[in-house]
């Protein structure tokens, strides 16, 4: 048990430090890992002596919502006095089928919590029972309830641990009936430590948006080499005059024709308008450009990736450039000069099916006015 307990901690330590991955709807998952069942509401004393597995199939409609068929083999053990004062271990073998709805709390976290609610059947095979029964073997049903979280680490496999409570139609899961009792009902619990493999990923999530890779969120200090790399790479090429006007400014800055600025690592906090502390230096280096031509009047455009409703993304793309002007007010550039744009995820200048090239749509664009 403690084991377990370790293992749990350092699991939602590890998750915590990865990198989101994409929430999908109309996916397909299937799920497989162990279980730590143990009888809770029982007439014996219950053991710790108690191992199982499960496999599932699960179909998320939405972010929050998904329905699970789940099947599993869970082996109970308790022990009980016969009448000289003797302990008798008692062991039950039990098979069990769930159908349970599952929500999703925070769906579009790189840690996952959700709840899951639901019904299944079983069917036990109980060795040394305290009562004696004409059939040892026999089916019933249950009902369950409990909550979970999922650890996800790439975008098709997600670390799972759950605790489940699980109770039965009747009280002869143990072996072991009172006879004082009425319409009595046994309960197991089971801790459950797997997998979630992703096999059908459907379309990506409009609510979740993903991280950008470049915005530093492990903590560790962003490689604006690799970014500016990106925007070489990915960024279009205007031809004025049959003059390929590609000249790169600074470090920070490129400059895809004589009046169109993209800003280099402008990075913003998930589904936000706030500044990451990395998109300061690259501001401040547009400051600087700006104070050295202190005639002209820059239009600050705004872009996000095609993740998202429409209207949503136009929003988000407007408060995001008036965040730039903003941060460039207070640094002394005249509000007069600077005006602002979003064109929500138009205007692509990379491929949005793929995770880099959403993170080269997310972009601060200046065009200088003349």
């Amino acid at each position: 048990m403690k084991n377990l307990l370790k293992t749990l901690a350092l699991l939602l330590i590890f998750g915590m430090g990865v990198s989101q991955a994409q929430t999908a709807v109309n996916s397909w998952a299937l799920g497989f890992g162990l279980t730590y069942p143990r009888l809770y509401s029982a007439n014996i004393t219950t053991l710790n002596m108690n191992w199982g597995a499960y496999l599932s199939v699960q179909r998320n409609f939405s972010e929050h919502v998904g329905l699970r068929l789940k099947g599993g083999y869970s082996n109970l053990n308790g022990e009980w006095a016969d009448a000289i004062g003797t302990k008798i271990k008692s062991s039950t073998d039990l098979i069990t089928a769930d159908l349970d709805l599952v929500f999703f709390i925070v769906p579009c976290a790189p840690v996952s919590p959700y709840l899951f609610a639901g019904v299944g059947g079983n069917y036990k095979s109980t060795s040394n029972p305290q009562t004696a029964y004409p059939d040892d073997n026999k089916f019933g049903s249950q009902l369950n309830v409990g909550l979970g979280a999922e650890f996800k680490f790439s975008p098709i496999w997600a670390v799972v641990a759950e605790f489940g409570y699980h109770v039965t139609n009747n009280s002869e899961l143990e072996g072991t009936i009172v006879p004082v009792e009425i319409n009595g009902h046994d309960s197991y619990m089971a801790l459950s430590l797997g997998f979630n493999y992703l096999f059908t990923k459907g379309e990506p999530s409009e609510q979740c948006e993903e991280c950008n890779p470049c915005e530093g969120l492990s903590g560790e200090p962003v490689d604006y080499n690799r970014i500016e790399e990106m925007i070489k790479k990915h960024i279009p090429v205007e031809i004025v005059k049959e003059v390929v006007k590609e000249v790169y400014i600074d470090k920070y800055i490129v400059a895809v024709t004589e009046d169109k600025l993209v800003l280099v690592g402008v990075n913003f906090a998930f589904d936000k308008s706030d500044l990451l502390p990395e998109s300061y230096p690259v501001l401040d280096r547009g400051v600087k450009l700006l104070n050295s031509r202190s005639t002209v009047k820059v239009e600050i455009q705004g872009y996000t990736d095609y993740t998202g409703t429409d209207q949503y993304n136009q929003e988000l793309s407007v408060r995001r450039a008036e965040t730039v002007r903003d941060y460039l007010i207070l640094r002394g550039i005249a509000a007069e000069r600077l005006s602002v744009i979003g064109y929500g995820e138009g205007n692509p200048i990379a491929d949005n099916t793929t995770d880099e090239g959403r993170a080269l749509n997310r972009r601060i664009v200046f065009r200088i006015l003349k």
